[in-house]
């Protein structure tokens, strides 16, 4: 029998093949990491489940999340995308996306990628807390805290602590999968030999 963290619906197979083939799998390449800051951002007051059904959704809308080409979206392709039922249909979301892009980009500019900007808040190393159980699970961190502080400083929207979190968990940079959750152990043996200073 396979076990896995408690708030996985195995009832539905889109949620299950997530959790055992992304979360919490660490994640190194930009265009990878803006589809999930993306999503993330997204999210804000809804359900993981609602942003992962529309995830194609927000791959026809965001150019398969090519950060070059969203950054040049205009005010008309907001109102177009307003009228998409393929995403969550909020302006300031769809705006904050365009916005993030731009900030994305500087950031690869000024770090030579944004995986390398991203893992330094955990010193290029993930981060494997312990999770007995529920209680042991936290919605933010002082690293949270710490990285969203640093993306609101240099202009991004819908990132605050929570949904950096979020985002840290989704993408690998914390492993919070449950102690026994087959996925645990799998994924710290997967990244033995990497070196993410190399990033």
């Amino acid at each position: 029998m396979t076990i896995r963290c408690g708030w996985v619906d195995e009832s539905k197979p889109d949620y299950v093949e997530y959790h055992d083939k992304e979360w919490g799998r660490p994640v190194l390449d930009d265009q990878s990491l803006f589809e999930f800051i993306t999503l993330e951002s997204a999210q804000a007051g809804l359900s993981w489940y609602t942003i992962l059904k529309k995830r194609e959704g927000y791959r026809k809308a965001f150019h398969n999340f090519d950060v070059h080409k969203v950054s040049q979206m205009t005010e008309q392709d907001v109102e177009r995308l307003l009228a998409f039922d393929g995403i969550i249909r909020n302006r300031a979301k769809i705006a904050a996306t365009i916005n993030n892009a731009k900030r994305f980009i500087e950031i690869q500019q000024e770090f030579g990628s944004f995986a390398r900007y991203q893992w330094q808040f955990v010193n290029y190393k993930p981060v494997i807390n312990p999770m007995r159980d529920k209680h042991d699970a936290v919605a933010t961190s002082e690293l949270s805290d710490k990285f969203a502080k640093d993306l609101k400083k240099r202009g991004f929207k819908f990132l605050g602590s929570t949904t950096v979190y979020a985002h840290m968990q989704a993408c690998g940079m914390v492993n919070d999968h449950a102690d026994n959750c087959f996925c645990k152990q799998t994924i710290i043996a997967s990244y033995q030999d990497f070196d993410f200073t190399r990033l």
